[in-house]
C-alpha cells in the first residue's frame, strides 16, 4: 500500500483543505502516515501570508528535501497558498520538489499523487474556484472537536492583506452542505468552530444578504454538537440580529473573535478597513449589552506604514480602555502585490517589537486581573488531557477557543475522557491560565 504523509501549516482554513486531501487518499486505498520515515510521498501544505509562515514553509520543504537525499522520503508535493503564490519560483528553484498544486487541485490530490510515483513531474494550478468547499474530511483534531469552515476566499481587500489574491474572493458555502456536514461531524464532535475569512459575511455573496444569523439557528438544530464558536468576525458585520441568535441559542457560545487590527482613524484607513473606530467601539458596546458575559478575542497590528507615536499611542489607550478577554498582537509584515508593500512610513524592527511588547504586557495586566474576578466562579469545561505528573486534568472553559487561548486545570477523584464535561470551581490564576477543582 502506498504510505503517504501530511504536514499542513498556517491557519485552520488551510487545515481543513489539508483534511479534505487526507479524506480523498484514505477513500482511494492510501495509507496515511503518522510519520516521514518510510512514506512514498510528503504533502506539505503551506501558508504564504506573512513573511514567518513563508520561512516556515520553505523551511519544512527543505527539510523533506533533505529527507528525501537520505532516501527517508518519497516524492515530494507542495500544496497550499505558497504555491499559490510563488508556483513558479518553488517549481524552478527546487528541483526535489515533485509536484507544485494550487488549492484548486486538493480535489484530485490522489491522482497527483499516483502521477509523481510514475514519475512525473508537475505544476498544476487550476481556477481557485475549483477548490472543494464541502465534503469527507479525516479530521486532524482531537475527535470532540472541529472546525466548520464556511467560505474560502476574501473580499475584504485590506491593504496589508495577500488572501484575497492567494484564495480568490469570498465564496460561502451552500446551507444545506453545511448543515450536512456538521451532521456527519457531529457523531463524534461536540464544539464546532465556524471559520472563514469573514465569517460574518457569510451568505452575501450566495444569497444576496447576510446569513450567519440562520446558519447558526440550523446548526443548533443538529444532535450531538454541544458548543458552536464564532471567529472572525469583522465589527461592521456583527448585527444586532446576530447578537440575538447568539444570546438566545444556548449552544451558541457567548464568545466573539472580533479582529479589529487598530484603533487609530489613519491607520484605519491606511489599512482600508471597514468602519472607523468609532464603528468598532459602538459593536463592542453592543455586544456587551447584549451578552454581558462575552468573551472578546481581538488581534492588533503593530508597525503598519504611517503609525507613529501618536496613532500607536491612541491604539495602546483603545486597548487598555477596552480590555479584552482575548489578544493577540503581530508586527506588520510587507507583501507583494498589495497596496501596503508600496506605502512609505513603515516603523523600524525595534520600534515594532517595542510596541507589540508594551500591548502584550499591558494585556497580560488586564487578563491577570480578570481571571483573578473569576475565583470562586464555576463554570462547564470540556475536557482535554490528563496529566499523571501532577494528577490533574486539563480542559477549556467557554472563554476559550481551542489552540489560541488559555486552559484550565483542575483536581478530581473521578476519571474523565476527552471530550467529558465537567463542572470546574475556579480556585486559582496561572497568568492566561486557569486553576480549579471538580465539583460535578
Amino acid at each position: 500500500m502506498i504510505r503517504v504523509g501530511m504536514i499542513s501549516l498556517g491557519c485552520p482554513k488551510n487545515q481543513v483543505d489539508a483534511e479534505r486531501m487526507l479524506a480523498s487518499l484514505d477513500r482511494n486505498s492510501f495509507e496515511i502516515a503518522d510519520c516521514y520515515d518510510g512514506v512514498d510521498a510528503v504533502i506539505v501544505n503551506t501558508c504564504g501570508f506573512i513573511d514567518a509562515a513563508k520561512e516556515e514553509a520553505i523551511e519544512n520543504i527543505l527539510e523533506m528535501a533533505q529527507l528525501k537525499e537520505e532516501g527517508t522520503v518519497g516524492k515530494i508535493i507542495v500544496s497550499g497558498c505558497l504555491s499559490e503564490r510563488y508556483k513558479e519560483e518553488i517549481f524552478t528553484e527546487m528541483p526535489e520538489v515533485d509536484a507544485v498544486i494550487g488549492i484548486g487541485a486538493i480535489g484530485h490530490i490522489d491522482e497527483i499523487v499516483r502521477r509523481v510515483l510514475n514519475g512525473e513531474r508537475i505544476l498544476d494550478i487550476p481556477e481557485k474556484s475549483d477548490l472543494p468547499l464541502c465534503g469527507e474530511r479525516l479530521l486532524t483534531t482531537p475527535e470532540y472537536w472541529a472546525y466548520l469552515k464556511i467560505a474560502d476566499g476574501c473580499s475584504n481587500r485590506c491593504a496589508y492583506c495577500a488572501i484575497p489574491a492567494i484564495r480568490g474572493p469570498y465564496r460561502s458555502v451552500d446551507m444545506d452542505m453545511l448543515v450536512e456536514e456538521a451532521r456527519q461531524l457531529a457523531a463524534g464532535t461536540k464544539e464546532l468552530v465556524l471559520i472563514a475569512q469573514d465569517t460574518t459575511a457569510y451568505g452575501l455573496d450566495l444569497y444576496g444578504e447576510l446569513k450567519l444569523p440562520e446558519l447558526l439557528n440550523r446548526l443548533c438544530e443538529v444532535d450531538g454538537i454541544e458548543w458552536i464558536r464564532l471567529m472572525y468576525c469583522y465589527p461592521d458585520k456583527v448585527t444586532d440580529e446576530l447578537l440575538e441568535v447568539i444570546k438566545n441559542q444556548k449552544k451558541v457560545l457567548h464568545y466573539i473573535d472580533l479582529p479589529v487590527q487598530h484603533a487609530d482613524d489613519k491607520v484605519l484607513k491606511a489599512m482600508n478597513r471597514h468602519g472607523d473606530s468609532a464603528l468598532i467601539r459602538d459593536t463592542i458596546a453592543r455586544i456587551r449589552a447584549a451578552l454581558p458575559d462575552a468573551v472578546i478575542r481581538t488581534t492588533i497590528m503593530v508597525g503598519f506604514p504611517g503609525e507613529g507615536e501618536e496613532e500607536f499611542e491612541n491604539l495602546a489607550e483603545f486597548v487598555n480602555e477596552t480590555e479584552f478577554d482575548r489578544l493577540g498582537c503581530f508586527s506588520f509584515s510587507a507583501q507583494e502585490d498589495t497596496p501596503a508593500f508600496y506605502m512609505e512610513g513603515e516603523p523600524e524592527e525595534e520600534v515594532k517589537n517595542r510596541r507589540g511588547e508594551i500591548i502584550m504586557a499591558d494585556q497580560l495586566e488586564i487578563v491577570t486581573l480578570k481571571n483573578s474576578e473569576k475565583i470562586g466562579k464555576v463554570y462547564d469545561v470540556l475536557v482535554e488531557d490528563y496529566d499523571g505528573y501532577s494528577d490533574s486534568y486539563s480542559g477549556r472553559t467557554y472563554m476559550d477557543a481551542p489552540e489560541i487561548d488559555g486552559t484550565i486545570s483542575f483536581t478530581t477523584d473521578k476519571s474523565y475522557s476527552p471530550g467529558d464535561f465537567v463542572k470546574v470551581e475556579v480556585i486559582g490564576v496561572n497568568d492566561y491560565d486557569l486553576i480549579g477543582r471538580d465539583i460535578s
